[in-house]
Formats: structure tokens, sequence, C-alpha cells
């Protein structure tokens, strides 16, 4: 992708992201009935054979801009200078806490909501919500990637998700309207977050698809990590036996009370970090402003 767009990296990139949050919107909404009729084995084989039919067909198109022997003399020249930059190790350090939190209101919002006596449906369009929101999301702050200052972005919706994740999904959800609210502003905040990637990316990689490229894929690896670690995590947090009817997150006896503050947390921190890399960057912005007048 690095090779293909420079102005406009980042709305390519959200666009791309986009693509997986529209599986996630219509495969909520049409998967209860197909497993309901063929079973979860025959569905999953039915899944399987989407997937691959649909990368058989969009592989072959996906080629690269420059030869290759352009990308090799990039390579030798560049080194891997962005090891050294402390804003995409920052960067780095907030894309796993990000990742530590993100996949558990996707992973949990239909049990929280069986738990509220809402039904297979309600719980489904909760996730569909969710996931249709991540699509504008992802599109939108790719696109406000370009303009504006990624940090400021980053800060701006993680700090956001953390609030809502207490004030919302802790305490105001009590019924399928306000979890819906919750999950498409979780949506819209958090959805997009890999979306800013690239803004990040871009000035520290400048002309170089090759560190573009492998720093892209450090953070979806750190991305991954979180995704992976958060399931035995979460499901440590939720240990105890759950009560016959959830009115709220924050309720007393809850199972959900520490998995919903582990998630605001981490969000928190994640906000943390971003506004320590934004105040950095301001801070080198200032000096070499000063420098040059």
């Amino acid at each position: 992708m690095s090779e293909w767009f420079f102005v406009r990296r980042g709305l390519a990139n959200g666009v791309m992201n986009a693509g997986t949050a529209v599986g996630g919107l219509v495969l909520p909404l049409i998967l209860p009935s197909i497993i309901q009729s063929n079973g979860t084995q025959i569905t999953l084989r039915y899944l399987a054979v989407a997937v691959f039919a649909s990368l058989s067909v969009t592989l072959p198109f996906i080629r690269p801009r420059l030869p290759e022997d352009r990308i090799r003399s990039l390579a030798v020249g560049s080194g891997a200078r962005w090891i050294a930059n402390q804003s995409f190790w920052l960067i780095l350090v907030v894309t796993t806490l990000q990742g530590f939190a993100y996949f558990l209101p996707i992973l949990y919002l239909p049990t929280f909501a069986k738990d509220m006596n809402m039904n297979e449906g309600q719980a489904s369009l909760a996730l569909a919500l969710l996931n249709g929101s991540s699509v504008v999301s992802r599109i939108s702050l790719g696109q406000l990637s370009d303009i504006f200052n990624p940090w400021l972005l980053t800060t701006f919706t993680l700090t956001g998700t953390s609030v809502f994740t207490f004030v919302l999904w802790g305490g105001v959800t009590t019924n399928v309207a306000t979890l819906s609210i919750y999950a498409v502003i979780f949506g819209a905040l958090a959805g997009g977050f890999s979306s800013l990637w690239t803004g990040f990316v871009r000035p520290i990689a400048k002309d170089d698809p090759i560190s573009a490229t492998t720093m892209l894929g450090m953070l979806m690896l750190s991305r991954g990590l979180g995704n992976v670690l958060s399931t035995p995590v979460s499901s440590a947090l939720l240990t105890g036996s759950a009560l016959n009817y959830v009115q709220s997150g924050f309720q007393h006896g809850s199972r959900w009370t520490r998995l919903i503050v582990y998630t605001g947390a981490m969000f928190a921190g994640a906000a943390m970090v971003g506004l320590v890399g934004w105040k950095r960057e301001r801070g080198m912005s200032s000096v070499l402003l000063h420098r040059t007048s």
C-alpha cells in the first residue's frame, strides 16, 4: 500500500481496514440462522470455502508498483533507522495496550446482553452496530490522519473510549437501547484506531516502502499479541457465578465489573501514552521552528 499511495495513504488504509469491519457487520446477522439450520461444523465449512474463493479471486490483482530492483536499492540505503525512533516505540506501546482491551467488548457484548435477559437477535444487533460504526470510523479516521496530527486523534479517541466504557457500559447500560448506543460509540471511537497507523509510519519511513511495511507489520503483531493474551486475562476476570439477571455492568455482585474496569483502564493507559507522544512531537516541532526562525 505504501508504494501506491502517498498523499492520501491514511484514507487508503482506512478503506482497506473498513473491509474487515464489513464482515463483522454482516456475519452476526446471518450466522445465527445458518448455524441453526446446518449446525456449527457445516457453517464453518461454508465460511472456509467463502474465504478461500474470495482470496483466490482477489490475490492475483495485488501487485507492487515499484520494480523489484528499485525496492532492493531502497532497502540497501535505508537500513532500519526506524528502530531508533522513539515515536515508533511509543505508538507500539499504545497499540499493544489498545489491543489488550479492544477485542473484549466485541467478544463479550453478546454474552453481556444475554445476562441482561436480551434475546439472541438483540445481542447480534449490538455487535452488528458496533462493526457498522467501525466501518465509518476506519474510513473517517484514515482520512483525518492525512490532515491532522495522528497523536491528537489517538489521544482523543482513546480517552473517549475509556470514558464511555466506564459511563455507558458500566453504569448506564440497562436495556437494548443503551447497549446499542454504547456499541455504536465504541465502534466509532475505537474501531478506527488501526487506520491511524499510516499517519505515524509515514514521517518515520518517509519514501521507503520497506520500512513502512515493516513498521506496519510490527504494529499488527503487537495488536495481535494483545488480542491473544487478553483472552485468558478476561476469562480470569469473569470467574464467578453469574447473577440470574444483570441490571448494569457495575451492579453489586456482577461478574462484569472487573472486566469493564480493566477495559476502561487499558484504554486510559493507552491514551496517557498517546498524550506523551503528542506532547513530545509538539516539543520537537517547537524546537525545529525556533531553530529555523
